[in-house]
């Protein structure tokens, strides 16, 4: 069991996480929105509990860090999720113009090309994390650890290319 003043074995990590595995996953998919966000985001936090090997008096007190880490850490997710969304919609409003479902596969065919064509202008460090983050759907930390570069440095990277791209999009339909 836990003991005061020093922190979880492996032992008491495995019971940990037996006894509080499936509910962090409940909690964090329903404020993530995915199944794939919410393993990621429980495996994240457990990773940060025993990186920062934190002494718990008790197997509750545990559990509510926990807790409170995967709530963080899915609000985080689904506020970054939700600023993405926003970006894409905007720039999307612009671009309807049909409603004709052959003329919008038509424009979506098109706009796919346009992105692809606006991911080659893109520097390549900005360039390979969004490839392998929306076409090889890879998280965060393994592109991290494809790339040799720490998580934070992907995400950040990550949100340039995606400004980069939303301004050459604005760019480009200013143009036309």
């Amino acid at each position: 069991m836990f003991t005061s003043g020093s922190p979880p074995g492996e032992k008491e990590l495995r019971e940990l996480y037996e006894a509080t595995a499936s509910l962090l996953v409940r909690i964090a998919w329903r404020i993530a929105g995915t199944e794939e966000a919410a393993e990621d985001i429980v495996h994240e936090a457990f990773i940060r509990l025993i990186e920062k090997k934190i002494p718990f008096p008790s197997l509750d007190d545990a559990k509510f860090w926990l807790i409170r880490v995967v709530k963080n850490g899915a609000l985080n997710h689904a506020k970054r999720k939700g600023r993405e969304v926003r970006a894409y919609e905007k720039w999307w409003q612009g671009e309807r113009v049909a409603s004709d479902p052959a003329d919008r596969d038509l424009l979506r065919s098109e706009t796919e090309g346009e992105v692809r064509a606006l991911l080659e202008r893109l520097p390549e460090k900005l360039r390979s994390v969004i490839v392998l983050k929306e076409y090889g759907e890879m998280s965060y930390r393994e592109i991290g650890k494809v790339l040799g570069i720490s998580e934070g440095n992907v995400k950040v990277r990550a949100f340039r290319a995606r400004e980069a791209l939303l301004a050459m999009l604005e760019e480009n339909k200013d143009v036309s």
